[in-house]
C-alpha cells in the first residue's frame, strides 16, 4: 500500500504516503459528522514524516471539539479540502482523510470507533471491531504498528 497519493478537490494539494498506515479508524462521534457533514470520517493514522507534499500548502484550521482538545484540519487553502487532521497538535502524527485518496478503497478501516453515536440507518461490517467509544490501541493494533506509533509520541 505503499505509494498512495491523493489530494484536495481543486487539486491544488497533492500528497503521497510513503508507508501504509498504522492503523484505520472509521469515527461516529459527533464531533467527526460535525465537522464533515457524513454520518463518519475514515482516518488513516500515519507519522506526518511518512507524507509527502508533492504540491500545495495546505493550511491548519483550528476546530471546537466536544473534549476540548485541540483539533487543527489541514485544508487546500483555495478550495478547503480537509485533507489531514492533527489531534491533540502531536506534530508526528496525521490522520489522513482516507476520502481524499485517489483510491479510497485501498484503505478500509480497521476499527469503528464512537458507535454510541453511530447513525441508526449505518450497518457495521461484520469481521471489523466496533467500539462505543475508543478502544485499547495495545490489544488491537499490530506489534510494528504499536512500536511505530511509540516512535512518534515519545
Amino acid at each position: 500500500m505503499d505509494g498512495l497519493e491523493g489530494g484536495c478537490a481543486c487539486g491544488a494539494v497533492r500528497y503521497r504516503l510513503e508507508a501504509s498506515p498504522m492503523f484505520v479508524h472509521c469515527c461516529h462521534c459527533r464531533d467527526c459528522q460535525r465537522q464533515t457533514g457524513s454520518a463518519f470520517v475514515l482516518n488513516a493514522l500515519i507519522e506526518t514524516d511518512r507524507i509527502t507534499l508533492l504540491t500545495g500548502d495546505p493550511e491548519p484550521v483550528p476546530v471546537p471539539t466536544d473534549s476540548g482538545r485541540p483539533h487543527d484540519i489541514w485544508r487546500c487553502r483555495a478550495c478547503r479540502t480537509a485533507v489531514w487532521s492533527d489531534y491533540g497538535r502531536r506534530a508526528g502524527l496525521r490522520f489522513v482523510r482516507v476520502g481524499t485518496l485517489d483510491d479510497p478503497a485501498a484503505l478500509p478501516p480497521d476499527v469503528h470507533i464512537y458507535t454510541r453515536t453511530k447513525l441508526p440507518w449505518i450497518a457495521l461490517p461484520p469481521g471489523v471491531p466496533a467500539f462505543e467509544a475508543y478502544y485499547d490501541s495495545k490489544i488491537l493494533w499490530p506489534a510494528a504498528s504499536l512500536k511505530r506509533r511509540r516512535r512518534v509520541l515519545d
